[in-house]
């Protein structure tokens, strides 16, 4: 489920955040995770759900959108395809380097720097501002897998266990849950 990458280990490639529900986050220096949470000044956190589309409908329900991960992997592949996706572009609040975070199942923690453990929660379902974003995306980060099942490819959720300051270059551990697997699905 590690990939690796030049150094054969996982890393936070960047982080990002933003106090105002808009498309794009703003790459940062570190960000702190907030126990219960998420991103510490981020319009995304909070105990209870955030996202508009969520908050319509109940904005009572539990928030398992504390953060939001993607791997550089994804942003190459991207432009390997003419796009240009940069760190936090998509909405992410940490871009990871070595880690194929869309292999790993619900309930993973992963262990961001020296503090910091986030639970996944599931995928993150693209949506039509992917396209606003740039004409054409929104076909790249869907699929179809060979049964012809949806696949989703814009990063996983998590929810923010124990706090701790996040910053680019820290290292990312990685903690399985108890065997009987359950594949991540769209939260």
């Amino acid at each position: 489920m590690i990939e690796g990458n030049a150094s054969g280990v996982a890393v936070v490639a960047a982080v990002a955040g933003s106090p105002k529900h808009e498309f794009s986050k703003h790459v940062q220096t570190s960000i702190r995770l907030m126990a219960g949470h998420g991103v510490e000044g981020d319009a995304h956190a909070g105990s209870t759900v955030q996202h508009r589309s969520r908050v319509r409908v109940d904005p009572t329900q539990p928030n398992l959108r504390q953060i939001h991960l993607i791997g550089a992997e994804l942003h190459r592949t991207l432009a390997a395809s003419g796009f240009t996706v940069a760190p936090g572009a998509l909405g992410e609040n940490v871009t990871t380097e070595g880690v194929d975070l869309h292999a790993l199942p619900t309930g993973t923690l992963l262990r961001l720097g020296a503090d910091a453990v986030v639970e996944l929660t599931g995928l993150r379902n693209p949506c039509s501002q992917i396209e606003r974003f740039q004409p054409g995306l929104l076909a790249k980060v869907l699929g179809r897998d060979a049964s012809g099942a949806l696949v989703r490819k814009a990063g996983v959720m998590a929810i923010v266990l124990a706090g701790g300051v996040v910053s680019a270059g820290d290292l990312i551990a990685i903690d399985l849950p108890q065997p009987r697997y359950h594949r991540l699905e769209q939260v």
